[in-house]
């Protein structure tokens, strides 16, 4: 029996939303105040959801039970599948020697820790999340920055800031796409509109994270880096956001920005070399005796093949190619769920079914990607064959076992209150905000991001209700729909998704309590920041948009 969605279960909007809020608040207490292990604030956020998801909006408990399990199912594929491959081909480069010679490949570049930092986490980590996304960029580069000595929580907290100039054009662009198809707005003009948003964000990032691992005094030291990787970056993402569309932003940006970084260490050093903290020039990586290329490039070889991998398994054209493959994508309804509940108005324009369908692309999947760059690369890894590499595998899932669980119900956690209706509940709170709207409209975007881990499930889940109510306060809808995009990133380090995935790279399971304390601060600063954009561009600056 269909069951329609309520949003207003006790006819008061703004109570309705603080009781679809009372997991969230859960999970926000048991990560920030009680720093207890992600599991455990998972699984007490999935709880009170389910209780308030059947008691107080009506739902079905045979539908509720069955909307956690598929969001529970996507959190494992294809989310998790990326998470494990990922930290397998770190620890394959670990096990085999090879990442001792890529960090004195880096050493030998700069063995200055702000500059390797803005080299992996912001340009490279860019890359990364330009090509797949999905938790991929934090993965590989918190991995790699833990391998060059930097701190657990200092390497996955960085990773997790400067992921956020990133995001909105993450994976070829699909988050942007994703707006416009929800919205009917052109993605063209919502990647203009997001273009010109960003890069006031891009640029300050790397100067962000120097200041947060030195302080500024010392961030001054390395400006022009800083300099270059953020006008790089910024402009970048303006021209091709604007000129070209959506797809290569980040992929574009990301290349230039290391070029530049790479022909700007040709000519200029930093006069002194920051170390991290408690670390002598002795214990921290050197240059040391030059290497040759052919090691270096070895050395390398599988991040090159990844990012090559990821690349062409980001382009739709060669992903169409791999799901016409027979038997490579599996389609079906998930049971209990698909065609069962009704989405109604305000959150759509009519009654309209809630599909759950679950896509199981495993061939064109961002982690058999990363699988198959693991399997090219072990040949070229000296003394390691594939026995040693399966081993490696299987330990990395058992290592992995708490992060999978808690990704698992995270995302069975959103997918509840999605289907529940408790997250467009919280939404519409929002637009009772009139003409102020323009300053809470990045929140919706950031809340989307929060509970999803994903810009894309951010857009897919608000921007509908964005355009609309955007048309009935008065504000360009275009705006509307580009800064549920733009807020959204400022979510994704704070996401319990996020976290997880961050712990679970840098083998700090059981402290997802810490990096959420750490992240926190940045993310509301960084939301501060497009909240006031947004309403700016809605009125003084509305010359701005496109």
């Amino acid at each position: 029996m269909m069951w329609t969605q309520v949003y207003n279960p006790t006819g008061n909007a703004v109570f309705s939303a603080l009781l679809a809020a009372i997991p969230l608040f859960a999970l926000f207490y048991m990560l920030a105040v009680r720093r207890s292990k992600g599991h455990y604030a998972a699984a007490v956020a999935v709880v009170l959801s389910a209780i308030l998801s059947v008691f107080v909006w009506g739902m079905p408990m045979g539908t509720a039970a069955s909307s956690f399990l598929y969001g529970a199912a996507f959190g494992l594929f294809p989310i998790v599948w990326i998470v494990v491959t990922a930290v397998w081909v770190y620890n394959m480069t670990v096990e085999s020697g090879e990442f001792e010679y890529l960090k004195q490949s880096l050493a030998n570049l700069t063995d200055d820790r702000r500059l390797q930092a803005i080299f992996i986490a912001f340009a490279f980590g860019a890359f990364l999340e330009g090509t797949a996304g999905f938790g991929t960029p934090v993965a590989i580069t918190a991995a790699m920055l833990v391998g060059l000595g930097f701190k657990p929580l200092y390497a996955a907290g960085v990773c997790l800031i400067a992921n956020t100039a990133p995001v909105a054009f993450g994976a070829i662009g699909v988050p942007i796409i994703v707006a416009g198809q929800v919205s009917g707005v052109s993605d063209m003009t919502i990647s203009a509109i997001v273009g010109r948003q960003l890069p006031f964000l891009s640029i300050i990032v790397p100067l962000w994270l120097c200041v947060l691992m030195c302080g500024f005094k010392r961030s001054m030291e390395v400006l022009p880096a800083i300099a270059v990787a953020g006008v790089c970056f910024a402009g970048s993402q303006f021209l091709f956001s604007n000129f070209h569309g959506p797809t290569l932003p980040d992929i574009m940006s990301a290349l230039i920005t290391i070029i530049g970084l790479v022909v700007l260490l040709r000519v200029w050093k930093p006069a002194t070399t920051w170390r991290l903290e408690g670390e002598s020039d002795e214990a921290a990586i050197s240059g040391g005796a030059p290497i040759s290329f052919g090691v270096v490039l070895r050395a390398w070889s599988p991040y090159i093949i990844l990012a090559v991998m990821v690349f062409l398994w980001g382009l739709p054209q060669f992903k169409n190619l791999l799901n016409a493959v027979p038997g490579a994508v599996l389609t079906f309804g998930w049971p209990g769920l698909d065609g069962m509940v009704m989405k109604t108005t305000p959150i759509a324009p009519a009654d309209t079914v809630y599909g759950a369908k679950f896509t199981l692309n495993w061939l064109s999947a961002g982690g058999t990607a990363i699988l198959l760059a693991g399997v090219f690369s072990v040949p070229l890894m000296p003394g390691y064959g594939y026995g040693k590499a399966i081993s490696c595998f299987f330990r990395t899932i058992y290592m992995l076992r708490f992060p999978i669980l808690t990704i698992a119900m995270i995302l069975g956690l959103a997918y509840l209150m999605n289907y529940s209706g408790m997250s467009s509940t919280l939404g519409i709170a929002f637009t009772l905000t009139g003409g102020f709207f323009p300053l809470f409209a990045p929140l919706l975007g950031w809340l989307g991001v929060f509970l999803t881990g994903s810009d894309t499930s951010s857009n897919a889940l608000f921007c509908g209700m964005q355009r609309n109510t955007a048309e009935v306060v008065g504000m360009s809808p275009e705006l509307a729909v580009a800064s549920n995009s733009s807020g959204g990133v400022t979510g994704k380090m704070i996401s319990p998704q996020s976290i997880s995935v961050a712990t679970a790279a840098t083998n700090m399971v059981g402290q997802e309590g810490d990096l959420f304390r750490f992240a926190l601060p940045h993310s509301l600063a960084m939301t501060v920041c497009i909240c006031i954009l947004t309403w700016l561009q809605a009125g003084p600056l509305r010359w701005m948009l496109p």
